[in-house]
């Protein structure tokens, strides 16, 4: 059978899937496999009431489920009792695409988003700093030593095989005091890297974050400067650059926020 462009073959709750492509090289052209990311939509629901739906890559999806209602307050301060996947009778593929996390109904009734959301995206931009302030306590954690932040792309470098695989997912990656990594995931959406790794350390009993560093393999936005104070992580560091609505939520919360991480080179600009 000929293969042609833009055919799919993607592996059952695979994360990649395989097309051929032509790939062009100056004046040379040749068809070759190319690997690219999965993304579909997850319903999350929050005792059975549905919260949102994002678009995600499949894979750590209750860790995404239990991150995203953390990192948005929407559990109310009550325990997660257990996740699972919505589907009754026979399992199908759709029914890993739905998601519960389950407090036994002592967490408060959620609003659903009205659309699909892209990605998880925090307060998306509907909530000012003041009000963070009204919901979120300063930090009290210790800051991290310089030569840790510094040394962090040493310790983390080699641990994205989805994205040297197709180069088009985001990282996140929560660390320890000696910088080594303690949980890494990988996503089509930053937002969701971050609420994969929330959503871990929650399930540990790992949260507040006040003894660990939270490195993002992009830029350091408002949504996920909003995601490190939620979790309460002592340091936010980012590969590219912060936002100035970042930065001044990394002053207000008092927890330090690093861009431009490459090599043993960044800008420090907080908590120094």
């Amino acid at each position: 059978m000929h293969s042609t462009p833009g055919a799919v073959e993607v592996a059952a709750r695979g994360r990649t899937a395989r097309v051929l492509t032509r790939r062009i090289d100056g004046t040379e052209s040749r068809r070759v496999p190319d690997d690219l990311i999965v993304e579909e939509p997850m319903s999350i629901r929050l005792d059975g009431n549905l919260v949102a739906t994002t678009m995600r890559t499949p894979g750590d999806d209750f860790d995404l489920a239990v991150g995203f209602c953390v990192t948005e307050g929407v559990l109310g301060g009550s325990a997660v009792r257990g996740v699972r996947y919505c589907a009754e009778g026979p399992a199908t593929e759709s029914a890993f695409n739905d998601v519960s996390v389950d407090t036994g109904g002592l967490a408060p009734t959620p609003t659903p988003r009205l659309g699909p959301a892209s990605s998880s995206c925090g307060l998306c931009g509907s909530m000012a700093i003041d009000e963070l302030c009204d919901r979120l306590d300063p930090l009290e954690a210790e800051p991290f030593d310089l030569e840790v932040l510094t040394g962090l792309t040493d310790l983390i470098d080699g641990g994205q095989p989805l994205f040297g695989a197709t180069g088009a997912v985001h990282a996140a990656v929560a660390f320890d005091r000696s910088g080594m990594p303690v949980v890494s995931r990988e996503d089509i959406g930053r937002h969701n890297a971050v609420d994969k790794v929330v959503g871990h350390l929650h399930l540990n009993g790992l949260l507040p974050a006040t003894d660990l560093g939270l490195w993002v393999s992009g830029r350091a936005s408002f949504e996920l400067a909003q995601k490190a104070w939620v979790a309460g992580f002592a340091a936010l560091v980012a590969v590219s650059a912060p936002s100035a609505l970042a930065v001044e939520i990394a002053r207000t919360a008092g927890f330090q926020l690093a861009g431009f991480a490459r090599g043993r080179r960044l800008n420090l600009y907080t908590g120094d």
